[in-house]
């Protein structure tokens, strides 16, 4: 498996309440580390969003490999995983990390693969699903028997840089070509950002191009930048379509039902 190629030219999406991101360019070669930095409310999980084809850009063009957004997002989310996104790829905190697991293996054998793999046999999709589960969790360095109470250890009980691992983990578990991870770096020591970079990194190495949303972007990434549309008024916080800059959070949340709704848990 390789990662896949992400451009964007003059990419931005304006929903009802006004600009959520805009005027974004990059180039990404595959297996590329890309870091969304920009403050809270300009429009950084939209971005994210729109990159994996789970919202619709409105202006400008992005590619993910040869699929080109807006208008193949289909096959964008088809090559795409998300982990870390609030309302879209977030973990329960009621369930413990084995159930997590197990509800991704199951999803992983009923609607993964090729539809000629539900032929087989199923213990042997189910093996198979089994080792993609453990292939992840050492992808994303998490050791479940490491955990307070291994496997059925509750997600509200586990810390915030091993719940990150195991929803990367989750995500990994389709074998994605690009991940997206939100909110990347909040709540972390400067140590476990360290460690949430190496992460990433490693996922990089192994064949998955990463975007990752951040407060502040590790050496060597590809950065992209968001801010508030042009002729905003940062002090003030508010906007040249007369509203703030906060509603692109506005639109980040009515996006993500319509995500969720669209794409699954998944």
């Amino acid at each position: 498996m390789h990662g896949i190629a992400v451009t964007a030219r003059d990419f931005g999406l304006r929903g009802p309440r006004g600009w959520a991101f805009r005027g974004v360019g990059f180039d990404a070669e595959p297996g590329s580390l890309i870091t969304v930095v920009g403050p809270s409310g300009s429009g950084r999980t939209c971005l994210l969003l729109a990159l994996t084809g789970r919202m619709k850009a409105t202006e400008g063009t992005a590619a993910v490999g040869e699929a080109r957004l807006p208008g193949r997002m289909p096959a964008v989310r088809r090559v795409s995983a998300l982990a870390h996104v609030a309302g879209v790829a977030e973990l329960d905190p009621a369930l413990t990390v084995g159930e997590h697991l197990r509800e991704r293996a199951l999803l992983q054998r009923r609607f993964g693969g090729s539809p000629r793999a539900l032929l087989r046999p199923p213990a042997e999709r189910r093996r198979e699903a089994e080792l993609r589960v453990d292939a992840a969790l050492a992808a994303a360095g998490l050791d479940p028997a490491a955990l307070p109470k291994g496997l059925r250890t509750a997600v509200r009980d586990v810390e915030r840089l091993e719940a990150l691992r195991l929803s990367v983990a989750l995500a990994l578990v389709g074998r994605p070509r690009l991940l997206g991870v939100d909110d990347t770096d909040l709540k972390l020591s400067p140590a476990e950002r360290a460690e949430v970079w190496s992460l990433l990194r490693s996922v990089v190495d192994g064949g998955t191009t990463v975007v990752a949303v951040c407060g502040e972007a590790p050496e060597g990434a590809v950065v992209v930048h968001t801010r508030p549309a042009a002729g905003s008024d940062d002090d003030s916080g508010s906007t040249g379509d007369g509203g703030s800059t906060g509603e692109s959070d506005d639109v980040a949340k009515e996006a993500a039902a319509d995500a969720l709704a669209g794409t699954g848990r998944a």
